[in-house]
């Protein structure tokens, strides 16, 4: 099995390519700004009928956007998502998708539900669906644990940026326990929303540590980010440290 990760573009989210023996899958689309542009890449690994079919780590924009269009072109291969977002999908919930802080719109896109431990077979390998709420309540992870990647969506942004809570449908104390979880699951490979994937043992370790400890600080707190850091902006699903956390684990060095 291959795993491919095509790097999110602008507002995108990474979009993860699983190509196996018998069957590939796309986690995660981007929105529809790129979404012709997304299909060209997936087209530059598989044939159009390759693909079977798509899964959804969150129903927002910037992970859920294109689903629909790349469903189509690929032959109306089906599309999963959390139960709880199925009916925001299908009428194409123009808020708690976000598509109206992007100035855009969610198109309606029909979805078939997602459960935890639900598995997606490739022949070689498989996807494992793991619940991840806190930064939104249908935050899903998908594990590959032959290979220890993990796909972990909005519930860890980047290395170096943690996940918001501070809207509808965040709690701080979810966040907390899913990013525990995926430190007991131990992977060797962590594939966050944006930017390059997070490897190594010792690198996971020290990334997720530095988000936990912020998180409980907050928690202990007034349950709020820190007033010295950055307003977020209004289409960001993180924060930014008002001192640049590391990226690589070079960096930390």
């Amino acid at each position: 099995m291959r795993i491919v990760r095509l790097p999110g573009i602008h507002h995108d989210s990474n979009a993860v390519l699983l190509i196996g023996s018998e069957s590939s899958l796309l986690v995660d689309t981007g929105t529809t700004w790129y979404q012709m542009l997304q299909v060209e890449r997936i087209l530059g690994h598989i044939s159009k009928d390759g693909l079977q079919r798509i899964l959804l780590t969150s129903r927002r924009y910037p992970f859920a956007g294109a689903a629909k269009h790349i469903s189509q072109e690929m032959g109306n291969i089906p599309i999963h998502i959390h139960q709880s977002a199925i009916s925001v999908m299908q009428t194409g919930d123009f808020f708690s998708t976000w598509a109206n802080r992007y100035d855009s719109d969610m198109p309606s896109t029909e979805c078939m539900p997602v459960n935890q431990g639900d598995k997606f077979s490739v022949g070689d390998g498989s996807l494992t669906a793991i619940s991840l709420p806190g930064h939104c309540p249908d935050g899903t992870g998908y594990f590959e644990s032959q290979r220890g990647v993990l796909i972990a969506g909005a519930v860890l942004p980047r290395a170096d940026n943690p996940s918001r809570w501070d809207m509808p449908g965040g709690d701080l104390t979810e966040l907390i326990s899913s990013l525990k979880l995926i430190h007991e699951l131990a992977p060797s490979n962590i594939v966050p929303a944006r930017g390059p994937s997070i490897k190594g043992e010792n690198h996971i370790d020290e990334v997720l540590n530095r988000h936990l400890v912020f998180l409980e600080n907050c928690a202990d707190g007034e349950g709020k980010p820190p007033k010295s850091w950055p307003r977020p902006a209004n289409t960001a699903y993180f924060l930014v440290p008002d001192s640049p956390w590391p990226l690589l684990e070079k960096e930390s060095s």
